[in-house]
């Protein structure tokens, strides 16, 4: 059972349970807009079962997962845009912070033998505490996003304390792709790089271009997220290139590619600044790479090219 199946990295995990011979069942909630195009993109739509639910709704992920009879849960939804949880501070809560019990709460009723993986984030790290970040480094959340994601996070490991749950944590870095939903900036930016490329946009509008993150490939960190739920027992693992790159620096990339120069087409809005900065995240993988076996595949140079080229093509079909 995949909650959040039609996001970035629900799309790529239920690739790969599917590859792995599993039965994938997601939790959906239904909206007017299209949320099945990353399902479509990869070929897989039509090999998942679809459950109406919501996370703030606990009575259907009861019936989600008598339904599914899960052996498996991987808990990846939530209001996922760290800029939106500012405007939408109790909805972040509700979903990314309370939605986490809600399923905790429905695996405990419904068979307790289910391993259970949550989907923590580098931004509980925020203002960092630590040059590299692992899985000692104290929390300082710096947005409502990062919150929420705490609660989830600590209730993960408080399930797993008081009731035996095998629940694990995968605090997973920036992880990118062409599946990437447009408001976050690696994807803004290579759409508006096939844009500008294109004739069809003339700048590229960013804040701080100046932070720094630890970015990689979502197809490859899915794969960490099923070897947490391999292991004989639970616990919490940093999933990270252990290498940051500023936003800067990734436009540079973007634009080498189609031949351009980033500094003729990037204008830096003020009102693109967050009220609360997170200047850099540097992940420290090794435990993973220790105990999972896990370690990145691919670099920031390939990830900026697979997306790019993904919206040339896109961008080039438009009417």
């Amino acid at each position: 059972m995949i909650t959040g199946i039609t996001g970035q990295d629900g799309a790529y995990l239920a690739r790969l349970l599917l590859e792995k011979g599993y039965q994938v069942h997601g939790l959906v909630a239904r909206r007017s807009s299209d949320t099945m195009w990353r399902l479509r993109e990869l070929g897989i739509a039509g090999k998942v079962v679809l459950h109406d639910g919501d996370m703030c709704d606990v009575t259907s992920h009861i019936r989600a997962l008598e339904t599914a009879k899960a052996d498996e849960v991987y808990n990846l939804a939530a209001q996922s845009f760290v800029g939106a949880s500012w405007s939408q501070p109790l909805l972040t809560a509700q979903v990314t912070g309370l939605g986490v019990a809600n399923m905790l709460e429905a695996i405990r009723q419904v068979n307790p033998e289910m391993r259970f993986y949550q989907a923590s984030t580098s931004e509980m790290f925020g203002l960092i505490q630590a040059e590299r970040q692992s899985e000692t480094t104290p929390f300082y959340p710096r947005s409502p996003y990062g919150v929420a994601k705490l609660y989830g996070h600590w209730l993960t490991v408080n399930y797993r304390e008081s009731f035996g749950l095998h629940a694990s944590s995968g605090i997973l870095f920036n992880h990118e792709s062409p599946l990437r939903g447009i408001e976050f900036v690696t994807r803004k930016v290579t759409d508006a790089v096939a844009r500008i490329k294109l004739g069809k946009q003339k700048e590229l509008r960013l804040g701080n271009i100046d932070a720094k993150r630890d970015w990689g490939f979502a197809g490859d960190y899915v794969e960490a997220m099923w070897l947490m739920l391999q292991q004989d027992k639970a616990d919490d693992y940093v999933i990270a290139t252990g290498q940051t790159t500023s936003v800067r620096d990734m436009v540079c990339i973007a634009f080498e590619h189609v031949g351009l120069d980033y500094q003729q087409y990037v204008v830096i809005d003020p009102k693109l600044f967050r009220p609360a900065e997170v200047d850099v995240l540097l992940g420290d993988p090794s435990k993973a790479a220790r105990q999972l076996g896990w370690k990145t595949r691919t670099s920031l140079q390939q990830l900026i090219v697979m997306m790019l080229d993904a919206d040339l093509r896109r961008v080039s079909q438009e009417s």
